[in-house]
C-alpha cells in the first residue's frame, strides 16, 4: 500500500522534483513550515522510500552524447536463465539508461545513449548480440524528444496540491 501523503508532503515532493538543490529553509518557506518539521518530513519520505535518490541531470548534447535509440529486444528463448543473463548484462552497460520487460511480440524495450551511429553499432554487435540469447533487435533512432521528465505524476496522488 502506498504511503499516505498529506498536501504538505505533496508540495515538498513537487518542489524537490523541480529542484533538488533547494535548501531545507527554502522548501520550508514555500510550504509554510519551519525548517525542523520540513527536514523531518523529508527524512521520513526518504526513510519510507518515497524519495529514492537526489541526482543532477546533465545536458547530454554538451557532453557529446547525442545519439539516442529505442530498441526492442526479443530473446531466443525467454526462460528464467536467459532473462537473468540479459538483465544482469544490461545493468552493467552504461549506454542503457532504461530497460523494461514488456508484453507483446518483444521481451524488452531499451533506451540507449551513445555518441553516434558507429558507437551504437559497436554496442549492438559487441554487447547485445554477443550475449548469445538475443534473436532480434529492432532499433529506432530518436529524431526529436517531444517530452521528457523524471518527475512522478503527482497530479495522480490524491493529496497533491501544486506548489506556488
Amino acid at each position: 500500500m502506498p504511503e499516505e501523503l498529506d498536501a504538505i508532503d505533496a508540495k515538498i515532493l513537487d518542489l524537490l522534483q523541480q529542484d533538488a538543490s533547494l535548501s531545507i529553509a527554502e522548501i520550508a518557506d514555500r510550504v509554510g513550515l519551519s525548517s525542523s518539521p520540513c527536514w523531518r518530513r523529508i527524512e521520513r519520505l526518504k526513510k519510507n522510500g518515497v524519495i529514492t535518490s537526489q541526482v543532477t541531470l546533465l545536458d547530454r548534447e554538451k557532453l557529446g552524447l547525442t545519439f539516442e535509440v529505442i530498441a526492442s529486444v526479443k530473446l531466443q528463448l525467454p526462460n528464467r536463465e536467459n532473462l537473468e543473463k540479459f538483465e544482469s548484462a544490461v545493468r552493467k552497460w552504461p549506454e542503457v539508461v532504461d530497460c523494461a520487460t514488456v508484453t507483446g511480440a518483444v521481451d524488452y524495450m531499451l533506451r540507449i545513449i551513445t555518441t553516434d551511429m558507429h558507437a551504437y553499432d559497436d554496442f549492438l554487435r559487441d554487447k547485445i548480440l554477443s550475449l548469445g540469447v538475443v534473436s532480434d533487435v529492432q532499433s529506432r533512432i530518436v529524431m526529436r524528444v517531444a517530452k521528457r521528465t523524471t518527475a512522478a505524476p503527482l497530479g495522480l496522488v490524491s493529496a497533491y496540491v501544486p506548489a506556488r
